[in-house]
Order: structure tokens, then C-alpha cells, then sequence
């Protein structure tokens, strides 16, 4: 979904508003890094109203009190504000979704082959296992499958895609979405799925952030982080104690304000990246969703982020799907132009990619025309399963060109000559993964079509990529091992698997993951869901069938099976964002235990004052400054949270060096540079609190 201006500050308005709301005690406990701020802010708030009654500590002023109040206020919002900004995007899409959404008649049949017979009932009301009729210019009122017609439909309500799409009973192109709208001919349609359980109202639900489930490394890094301020309460608690206790010895009032020391408390804690968690998730899934990948849950863009496998389709997404005619290889001293002019008479009624591939191979190469069929008394013979050829008869004369044993079968039974020469031509095309189509004219052989697939440009390189990432690539095809063998060395994939079948997939992907592996595949049709079901991430193909969307943990809305590699990407780029925004913000702490530390203690012990190597001016004013970084560090982090860090196909170990380096050195840097500024800015203005 591309935001417009008016739509990019309809969401920061509504952010703004959400930050607000999140402030209810129900929200904040969610988060329980942010919640130690909350009750922070709750208690100096307190103790600002006390201090206005007379009640204080005596150290510091009310208007001290206030500001460091405000300020933590303000860290709340800021924290809301982030997952609120996250979700934002999610909500846009969300309510676009809704507005696609309809309440649609439908034409509900009682017999699948009586189109005549119907009745119209709300879609709302339609069942599983019910029937119903779309006819051209309607919408389709429930997610189903067709089980009868064929039309093209436009889904451009749920993938933002204009093109129509072909939707037919059988296959893989069957499954249909409620909300989308046939454009032509018609469909009979059952139900898969009950009243609102819909795939465009799981979309709905997905895609808002406010509704995703918190993923397993998630949890565990905000246990550490809870763990961590516990910790870091204990220490805070102990060292008033502590201060309290030096003080009675050296008979002086204690120097130390509770005050002071909720500051230390939110400043060492790791609120940073407590405040960034949720969003950076948010902010992840929306990545996914922009795009058009619908994740049914959070676990499996994290595992994305893991793949160490991946099991791609050979068809549509290394080759281009479609094969495409090469070369006229002629054989026992056949002119090629002869050979040429035969095969593309016999393909001139061939609507395939490949027939058409061969017309326009003859025109390239010998400036071969079409010509007017009707002129030539042209019988044109279809390919059928059973004959495994296709052809034409003329004038008397006839061709035919097909499968290598189907022809020979063919020629040698009108007694013609299949050569040792076209045998091992035939060979030689299958050993470089090529197809052998074998071209006889009048029972004579004239040579071989050489078919190919073509590799997608590019495709080597990212599959280079993805090996340097420790990432292992598989083709999967319906091949046999000599032609998979071919194409699995010029795409540059590390092993193929040849011949697959629904087992074989099942078996690789449990042989893999009993080893430790995380195993990603694509799949569309229903033999692909045991596979689907099995792998780690399964991305399923929008127009797959239903079988297959169902046993998938995401669902691709372009039908895209290369999107695999863009989902992976962006796995790790989640996993990347997290650690280093983690590694930031505790290595964020050394600067502000050596800004908070030294001022509060010196008076107690002056020795300190070695520590104070940032020259900060005053207790107060150190604590000010660091608990007012403390709260813009979270805004200034919110951009890099919802875009992610610079994606680098790196190995781990590099990529923990660079995180070190970047964000480890840089956490401990910025932080230093940064409260001493604000402690300029800080210190004169002190006297007027």
C-alpha cells in the first residue's frame, strides 16, 4: 500500500493519540520494561505534590522534582508512540481492507452442473461445503474453491495488483478470496471456510499490529530485560542504604535523594530497547505485508530470519517456467532450413509457450513467415497424453514431432530408420538439461528441436549470496536426475531433487531438521502441503489451492515463488534490527553509570571525582542530562526501529563484529558526547528550578 502525505499524517495524528491511550496501567504492563518507567513517573509525581505540601527530602527543589517527572512522562510517550507509529501502517492497510470488504449476494446452488437453478442468500450466510454461481462483473462473496469454470479475476482488492489472474476448477489455480470480483465468463464456487473466518478477515486481523502475538525470541530477550532491571532495582535500593549508612558513619545528613536514585534506576535500566521491542516486531511484520506477504504468525518471520535451507520449485522460480526452443539440430545430412520450415508448420496451431517459441526460431534464423493455412489444406493433429506428438497432415504428406520414443515407435512402425546419430543427439540435448523434441517428415527423420530452460538472469548470484549467508539451496523438480543435474549446475544451486514426489519433499525437509536445520520451501497445490505442513516457513501461493494455503505459515498475494528469497531477507533483517539496537542500548549504559554514578556519591566520597570524566557540572545536573538523553534517544531510534538496519548478506560472525563495532563502540561513544552537551544547556538553568 503506497502512503500518500494526507495518509502518512493521518497515521502519525493517530499515533499521537495512541500515545495517550497506551498510558492506561492495562497497556503499560505489557511491557514490563516500561512499566518500571511507569510507576516511576507515577512515583515522582507523588513526591512532586508532597514536595509541594512541605514534605521533602531537602536536596532537591520541587521545580527538580517536576522536570525529572515530565521527563519520565515523556519516556512513557515516547515508547507509546514508537509501537503506536508501527502499528500505524498495519491499521492503514487494515482499514483499507475493510473498506473492500462488501456484503454481497450470492447465487447459491443446490447442483454442482445446474447453473439454472438458484436462489440468492447473503454471502454472510454461506456455509462450508456450500455451492454458489459468479457470474462476470460480480464479486465473490466467500474464500472457495472452483469446481467448475474457468475466468479471469481481479484481485487487486487484496494483492494491490491490477492484472487479472485465471482462476479454474482443478489444479493449482483454483482457489478463490472473498471480496475479489470475476471479470469474465463464470465459476461455481464451494466454501472453504465459515462465516467470518475468511481469509480477507484473517488479513484484517494480521495485519494490525495491535493484534500480533509476541514471537518466542521476543519473549525471551524481554525476560533478560526484565531480569536486567530487576537487577538494576536491587542495586538502587541497596546503594540508598548504602549512602544512607556511609552518612551516619561519617555523621553527616544523607547527601542522596530518592529521587536521584528513580533516575539511576531508568537510565541504567534498559529502556531503550524496552521501549523500541514492540515495534521493531511490528515494523517487521509490516515489512512482510508491504510486501504482499501475509505471515500467520510471528514465529515464522523470526525463523525466516534462521533458514539455514531452502527448497525452491525449479519451475517459475529458477527458470522462467516456460521452455523455449533453442536450436534445430538436423541429423543423417538433413538440411537445417528443412528442418527449420517442418517444425514450424507443425507448430503453427500450437498455442504453448514452447510451440510458439519454435515458430518464432524458424523466423529468426531462416526469416521463415507464417503462412495462410487455409491455402495448404493444413489437418493439424493435437498433443495428447496417450501419443505423446503432436503435428499436421497436407496435401498428402504429414509431420509430426514430439517425445524421442514416441516418434521413434512412430517412424520405425511405418518402417522407417531411428539413426544411432539422432539417438545420441537425443542424449547429448538431455545431458545439458535440455528437451529432445524429435521432428519426422512423411516417417523420415529430419533431426531435434532442442527445447531449454532458461535460467532467470541473475538468479546465480543470489544464490552465491545465500551461500555466503551459510544458506543451502535445493532445487525441486519433476525431472529426471540428467536434466535436474544440468539446470541445478547452471543456476548454481548446491544439490537438486530430482523426480520429486509429495514423500520425497516430506523426507528431505525431516532429514534436514533432524539435523538441527530450519528448513524453508514454497508450494501451491494440494501434493505440496504435507511438505508445507512439515517446514519451518512455508510459504503458500495466493493462487494456490486452498490445501496448500491452509498447511503454509504465510501466504504469498503476488504468487510469487521467488519471494522466498526476499522473505529470508527480511527475517534477517528483524533478527539484525533487534541485536543491534539490544547491543546499543546496554552498551548506552556505561556512559550514564559514568555521568550518574560519580555526581550522586562524590560528596560522600571525593575520590570519585576521577570518575567524573565528562566534567558535568553538578549531581542534579548530570542526572537531569542523562534521564533527558535517556528519552531522545528513544525518538531518535524510532526511524531506524521501523525501517530496520542495513540488510548484509554477511556471515553470523562478521555481521557480530560489525554490530560490536557500529553499534557496541557507538553506544558507548554517542551517549558521552550527548549529556555533556545537554549538561551545558542544563546546568545554568538549574538556578530557576
Amino acid at each position: 500500500m503506497k502512503e500518500t502525505k494526507s495518509g502518512r499524517r493521518s497515521m502519525l495524528m493517530r499515533a499521537l493519540k495512541d500515545s495517550f491511550t497506551k498510558l492506561d496501567p492495562r497497556e503499560q504492563v505489557k511491557n514490563p520494561v516500561m512499566f518500571l518507567v511507569y510507576l516511576s513517573a507515577l512515583l515522582t509525581t507523588v513526591l512532586f505534590a508532597l514536595s509541594l505540601g512541605g514534605i521533602s527530602d531537602g536536596i532537591v527543589t520541587s521545580g527538580f522534582i517536576l522536570a525529572i517527572a515530565v521527563i519520565l512522562w515523556l519516556t512513557c510517550l515516547f515508547s507509546n508512540f514508537a509501537e503506536a507509529i508501527a502499528e500505524g501502517r498495519g491499521k492503514a492497510q487494515a482499514d483499507s481492507l475493510r473498506a473492500s470488504k462488501k456484503d454481497v449476494s450470492a447465487h447459491k446452488l443446490e447442483d454442482v452442473h445446474n447453473h439454472s437453478t438458484f436462489f440468492d442468500v447473503p454471502g454472510a450466510t454461506l456455509k462450508r461445503g456450500d455451492l454458489f454461481l459468479v457470474n462476470a462483473g460480480e464479486q465473490i462473496a466467500a474464500d472457495g474453491e472452483v469446481v467448475d469454470g474457468a475466468a479471469s479475476v481481479d484481485e487487486s482488492a487484496i494483492t494491490g495488483e491490477s492484472a487479472p489472474v485465471i482462476r479454474e476448477a482443478g489444479g493449482d489455480r483454483s482457489a478463490v478470496t472473498g471480496g475479489t470480483t470475476v471479470l469474465s465468463d463464470w465459476l461455481v464456487v464451494r466454501v472453504t471456510q465459515e462465516a467470518g473466518q475468511s481469509f480477507l478477515d484473517k488479513m484484517i486481523a494480521m495485519v494490525e499490529g495491535a493484534n500480533r502475538k509476541k514471537t518466542p525470541n521476543e519473549i525471551a530477550l524481554e525476560i533478560l530485560l526484565v531480569a536486567l532491571s530487576i537487577i538494576f532495582v536491587l542495586v538502587t535500593a541497596s546503594l540508598y542504604s548504602y549512602s544512607h549508612f556511609s552518612a551516619a558513619l561519617a555523621d553527616i545528613a544523607n547527601p542522596t535523594s530518592v529521587v536521584w536514585l528513580v533516575a539511576l534506576l531508568i537510565c541504567l535500566a534498559p529502556t531503550t530497547i524496552g521501549a523500541l521491542l514492540s515495534a521493531i516486531g511490528i515494523a517487521g511484520m509490516s515489512r512482510l505485508n508491504q510486501a504482499n506477504v501475509l505471515a500467520m504468525s510471528g514465529r515464522a518471520i523470526e525463523a525466516a530470519g534462521d533458514v539455514d535451507v531452502l527448497l525452491l520449485d525449479k519451475t517459475g522460480t529458477i527458470t522462467l517456467g516456460n521452455r523455449q526452443a533453442t536450436a534445430f539440430l538436423p541429423v543423417d545430412g538433413c538440411p537445417e532450413q528443412e528442418l527449420a520450415d517442418a517444425a514450424q508448420l507443425s507448430s503453427l496451431a500450437d498455442e504453448t509457450p514452447e510451440g510458439r517459441s519454435v515458430v518464432v526460431l524458424a523466423k529468426e534464423k531462416f526469416g521463415l513467415r507464417g503462412r495462410e493455412l487455409s491455402d495448404q489444406h493444413l489437418t493439424f493433429v493435437p498433443f495428447t497424453a496417450q501419443t505423446r506428438m503432436s503435428g499436421v497432415d497436407y496435401d498428402g504428406g504429414e509431420i509430426r514431432k514430439g517425445a524421442a520414443d514416441a516418434v521413434r515407435a512412430y517412424v520405425e512402425g511405418a518402417g522407417g530408420v531411428y539413426s544411432e546419430e539422432c539417438r545420441n543427439l537425443v542424449d547429448q540435448v538431455a545431458r545439458q538439461g535440455g528437451t529432445p523434441l524429435v521432428v519426422a517428415k512423411n516417417h523420415k527423420i529430419l533431426g531435434v528441436i532442442h527445447l531449454k530452460d532458461i535460467v532467470k538472469d541473475g538468479v546465480k548470484e543470489k544464490f552465491a549470496d545465500l551461500r555466503r549467508m551459510g544458506i543451502r539451496t535445493i532445487m525441486i523438480t519433476g525431472d529426471n536426475p540428467v536434466t535436474a543435474a544440468a539446470i541445478a549446475a547452471e543456476a548454481g544451486v548446491d544439490d537438486f531433487l530430482a523426480e520429486a514426489t509429495p514423500e520425497a519433499k516430506l523426507d528431505m525437509i525431516r532429514q534436514y531438521q533432524a539435523q538441527g536445520h530450519l528448513v524453508a520451501m514454497t508450494g501451491d497445490g494440494t501434493n505440496d502441503a504435507p511438505a508445507l505442513a512439515q517446514a519451518d516457513v512455508a510459504v503458500a501461493m495466493n493462487s494456490g489451492t486452498q490445501a496448500a494455503k491452509e498447511a503454509g505459515n504465510m501466504v504469498d498475494l503476488d504468487s510469487s515463488p521467488t519471494k522466498l528469497i526476499d522473505i529470508v531477507r527480511i527475517g534477517k533483517q528483524l533478527l539484525m534490527t533487534r541485536g543491534s539496537l539490544t547491543t546499543f542500548s546496554i552498551a548506552n549504559d556505561i556512559a550514564k553509570y559514568f555521568a550518574i554514578i560519580p555526581a550522586i556519591f562524590m560528596s560522600l566520597y571525593p575520590g570519585l571525582a576521577a570518575l567524573n570524566i565528562m566534567g558535568l557540572q553538578s549531581p542534579s545536573s548530570a542526572i537531569l542530562s542523562a534521564l533527558i538523553y535517556n528519552a531522545l534517544i528513544i525518538v531518535a531510534l524510532i526511524p531506524l526501529a521501523l525501517k530496520g538496519v542495513a540488510y548484509q548478506e554477511v556471515p553470523a560472525g562478521k555481521l557480530l563484529r560489525h554490530n560490536l563495532l557500529v553499534y557496541g563502540v557507538g553506544g558507548i561513544l554517542v551517549p558521552f558526547a550527548a549529556i555533556k552537551l545537554i549538561d551545558c544547556i542544563v546546568a545554568p538553568l538549574l538556578g530557576v528550578l
